[in-house]
């Protein structure tokens, strides 16, 4: 399947394919040492954008060198421009023997050297450099007669604040999630590991959007094979914008055939460093407030960084009151289906003499019942995520009870389907991570097919193959459901129930290697060499890899 997916995938690129890269303006060239025409082929490139701002003045005397400021309104810090540039770059230019700089160069390295006041600058000697950095909220500093630019690192702009997170709340733990800035989600992973060996490894993916993507793990506890895979498949991504996590997600998964996602999303900083102490890796994009940790199993979409902070005793329940919730919302319309339309002896029969008869004057068979029901309470949660969140809210409720209500007033459908159907929408919102949540919701509607089609015996076989189909699954060479298959005993700790800490001493087996004991001599977790690598040359794969 996935090579078949390949080979599509290729045949489009051969489609789209509508610029090759030594058409692009931005091919790789010198800078010229005219600061007029620099200035007018970055102009041209960008199509003189209202947003460019170029600042020019002369420096030195008697020499007067002109020099230029550029930089894109928004995306670098006006104040910090201000003061550690601009101002000091138009005040008397001497040296300690005041002697002022004759050439362009000397005025060059002068101002690098004596000036600029930014704590990190580069020298940016290719056209493509400049645009690239200018474009990602460099400040570049260009001198007439100089081919080369000084790019300044004062990005900046009106970012959004650091806020409680919406779709993973949590009573005891921290109040923060992550924002849209990378540099601002790398460093709430940093101050909660504060180890040498938290390693951040940066690059660039899409063609045309340029985007900063960020790799993090912890040198010493990450599978080194791990990182060579997640390093090649990132390499292997040929498209022109990546947007988010999603795109990436899709480029590098192991099936994008599965309803079932590979990957864990999460907005909290906490979870991601806690992922990272157990050898995982986190991909950051630029841009995206929930990054994609890996590899994932199917058990961690029902834990929650609560867990961690509320008792053992009680993490435990709501464990297990989390996986019952998962199988009712995945089984429980289908298996009302069935024993109303195929299994009626099952059902006591006082019950059963009660839901024929609310199901008396009910002009549809019962799937058709439970297929309406299930389809409108769908198209209100929808309605409630898409509307202004002060209107949202009011809508789902009002119009789910009003519907509701007015569907068994008028016949259309009984009172016990729509309990069901309640209980099955609210059974979902007890999922976590609403990419399983969605998943499940997706499997319902087949479940209820097949139990329409064949009763219990259609929810057997659909209950075999999605078993068979997840047991199928990896992600990133680990099984989808370890440690219940394969069965890894050791890890039950902290699986369906979960153990005191003190218990909780080693890492998942199938994903740290290296240093499986929790507790123990930090010796083990000294830094290794770290081999340069690129997007351009990329590790070959292990053979022998799953």
């Amino acid at each position: 399947m996935n090579s078949m997916w390949n080979r599509l995938l290729k045949k489009q690129k051969e489609k789209t394919m509508y610029y090759e890269e030594s058409e692009l303006p931005t091919k790789d060239v010198k800078i010229s040492q005219s600061l007029d025409e620099n200035i007018k082929n970055i102009k041209e490139v960008l199509g003189d954008s209202g947003d460019l701002i170029i600042r020019q003045f002369k420096m030195g005397k008697p020499t007067q060198h002109k020099v230029a400021a550029i930089h894109i309104n928004g995306l670098a810090d006006k104040e910090l421009i201000s003061v550690s540039i601009i101002e000091r770059l138009m005040e008397n230019v001497k040296n300690t023997d005041n002697v002022d700089p004759e050439t362009p160069k000397e005025l060059f390295a002068y101002i690098k050297e004596n000036i600029i006041t930014v704590a990190t600058i580069e020298d940016i000697t290719e056209w493509k450099k400049l645009l690239s950095s200018l474009i990602s909220g460099q400040t570049m500093i260009l001198a007439d007669g100089v081919n080369k630019a000084i790019g300044c690192s004062v990005q900046g702009g009106e970012l959004r604040s650091i806020a409680e997170p919406l779709t993973e709340p949590s009573v005891r733990g921290p109040k923060e999630s992550f924002v849209e800035a990378l540099i601002t989600n790398t460093s709430m992973v940093r101050r909660r590991i504060k180890s040498p060996n938290l390693w951040v490894e940066t690059m660039k993916l899409g063609k045309v959007t340029q985007t900063d993507v960020a790799l993090l793990y912890v040198n010493g506890l990450v599978n080194e094979k791990l990182l060579a895979e997640v390093r090649e498949r990132l390499g292997k991504i040929e498209a022109d914008e990546i947007m988010g996590t999603n795109t990436i997600e899709e480029w590098i998964g192991d099936n994008i055939w599965t309803p079932w996602p590979t990957f864990l999303v999460t907005e909290r900083p906490d979870v991601v460093a806690g992922n990272l102490m157990e050898g995982r890796v986190a991909i950051f994009v630029d841009g995206t407030p929930m990054p994609l940790v890996l590899p994932a199993t199917w058990n961690q979409f029902f834990q929650t960084a609560e867990d961690y902070y509320l008792n053992w005793t009680v993490a435990s329940f709501l464990r297990l009151l989390r996986i019952i919730a998962f199988l009712f919302t995945l089984l429980g319309p289908s298996l009302f289906i069935a024993f109303i339309a195929y299994h009626p002896e099952m059902i006591p029969t006082p019950l059963l003499i009660s839901l024929q008869a609310q199901r008396q004057g009910v002009p549809f068979p019962v799937f058709i019942e439970a297929l309406l029901m299930e389809f409108t309470f769908e198209v209100l949660r929808e309605a409630g995520v898409r509307m202004p969140r002060p209107v949202g809210q009011a809508v789902s409720i009002v119009g789910a009870l009003v519907l509701g209500d007015a569907a068994v007033a008028a016949g259309i459908v009984s009172s016990a389907m729509v309990i069901v159907v309640a209980g099955t929408a609210i059974a979902s919102f007890t999922v976590p991570h609403y990419t399983m949540m969605d998943a499940t919701r997706l499997l319902r509607f087949g479940m209820m097919t097949l139990a329409a089609s064949f009763g219990l015996y259609g929810i057997g076989l659909g209950v075999i193959v999605l078993v068979a189909h997840t047991c199928s699954l990896r992600s990133f060479g680990i099984p989808y459901l370890a440690p219940f298959a394969p069965l890894i005993i050791s890890d039950w700790k902290d699986s369906l129930l979960r153990f005191p800490k003190p218990l909780l001493s080693n890492r998942p087996r199938l994903v740290s290697q290296k240093k499986i004991m929790r507790a123990g001599d930090t010796q083990d977790l000294r830094p290794t060499p770290r081999k340069n690598h690129t997007l351009d040359q990329e590790p070959k794969r292990d053979s022998n890899e799953s």
